[in-house]
């Protein structure tokens, strides 16, 4: 079982950063490929970066490219995501999702989310 806590999330300007972070409890940590989606109103769940487990590979949505990292650190059992000249389109809840494979059955977790608001 792992539980995942996401925070850093809250209003910032255009242009402006935050990062956020996902601190998970449980074992195995490291085994577990970590991503981030959000959700904006109205719409649906968007995959915008994913970092394989133990730390290897890096993927990202289109649309945060170049502007977004996302990054783990296995011995503090967390994932960040560090977000830079933020638009207001990215407004949305960020949630945090741990997934891996173990003898054929599929471990998959939430977080709660958290609010990211851009505006000025």
């Amino acid at each position: 079982q792992v539980q995942l806590v996401e925070s850093g999330g809250g209003l910032v300007q255009p242009g402006g950063s935050l990062r956020l972070s996902c601190a998970a409890s449980g074992s195995s940590f490291s085994t577990y490929a970590m991503t981030w989606y959000r959700q904006a109103p109205g719409k649906g769940r968007e995959l915008v970066a994913i970092i394989g487990s133990y730390g290897g590979g890096t993927n990202y949505a289109d649309s945060v490219k170049g502007r977004f990292t996302i990054s783990r650190d296995n011995a503090k059992n967390t994932v960040y995501l560090q977000m830079n000249n933020l638009k207001p389109e990215d407004t949305a809840v960020y949630y945090c999702n741990a997934k891996r494979k173990y003898r054929d059955l599929m471990y998959d977790y939430w977080g709660q989310g958290t609010q990211v608001t851009v505006s000025s």
